[in-house]
């Protein structure tokens, strides 16, 4: 399985997308600051997942979630309350 992941930093409370097919393990290295791009916003918690069987039907909406704005304000109001809990 490969994992559209959103996690949401507990320094300045923005979110970061991104994709794997470790979850775990993908969290472990944000938190660990093994990301460069997240080395100075963890720790983080994860908000929202999703899973898929292809590689490619994850990038592609991993891209679509990181490009549209739109899509961007739905998922921030989809996930409202996981938002508001840490």
């Amino acid at each position: 399985m490969f994992y559209v992941y959103v996690l949401k930093s507990k320094k300045d409370n923005k979110l970061y997308i991104g994709y794997t097919k470790d979850l775990k393990k993908r969290i472990q290295e944000h938190n660990t600051g093994k990301n460069f791009s997240t080395a100075q916003r963890g720790p983080f918690s994860l908000v929202y997942y999703e899973a898929f069987k292809s590689q490619k039907d994850a990038t592609t909406r991993e891209k679509q979630l990181k490009q549209f704005k739109s899509t961007y304000g739905h998922l921030k109001k989809r996930i409202a309350n996981s938002l508001h809990e840490f």
